[in-house]
């Protein structure tokens, strides 16, 4: 397994649409194992394949305290239940060191591929529904910073942009 290079806000390849995986092989689940690899080395709970410059519907989440119960999207696609939207603080490995309260649907229903192609639904909530609506949004070319005012969303890519042009 391998650790991967995360893209970082504000880079436009960040903005592109993945396309959907045709055929679940073997170079599709060491991409999935590279991934798990790159987000726990990073300490995040989800990391989505556009993160790391594949453009494909590839997503993987552990929310668990123990990082032992990864998850597996692929091609995932969701369906919002209702027009109920709850408030969570949310970080994310490509816009590193941030954190701002986003209002998301509360409820969804997700159908996904699992790292073996098996079709799987889920209704989710909570932290599990907010994350993987966080990771969809990067496989569609969209960030967390999207949803907030121009003038934050700014002062994050000053900041960004500053520590990467001097990293000490």
């Amino acid at each position: 397994m391998a650790i991967l290079n995360i893209l970082e806000f504000p880079d436009a390849r960040l903005r592109t649409v993945a396309k959907p995986v045709a055929n679940i092989d073997e170079s599709i689940r060491t991409l999935v194992d590279n991934m798990l690899e790159t987000m726990y080395s990073a300490q995040g709970i989800g990391l989505a394949a556009t993160q790391v410059n594949v453009h494909q519907r590839v997503v993987v989440m552990d929310l668990s305290e123990t990082g032992d119960q990864p998850m597996v999207l692929i091609n995932p696609e969701v369906k919002i239940l209702d027009d109920q939207t709850c408030p969570h603080q949310e970080g994310c490995l490509s816009v590193p060191g941030f954190y701002e309260t986003i209002q998301r649907p509360e409820h969804i229903h997700l159908t996904a591929l699992d790292r073996d192609g098996n079709r799987f639904e889920l209704l989710p909530d909570g932290l599990l529904a907010v994350c993987i609506q966080h990771e969809i949004d990067h496989l569609d070319g969209k960030l967390f910073v999207d949803y907030l005012s121009t003038i934050k969303r700014q002062r994050i890519r000053t900041k960004l942009e500053k520590l990467n042009r001097h990293p000490d």
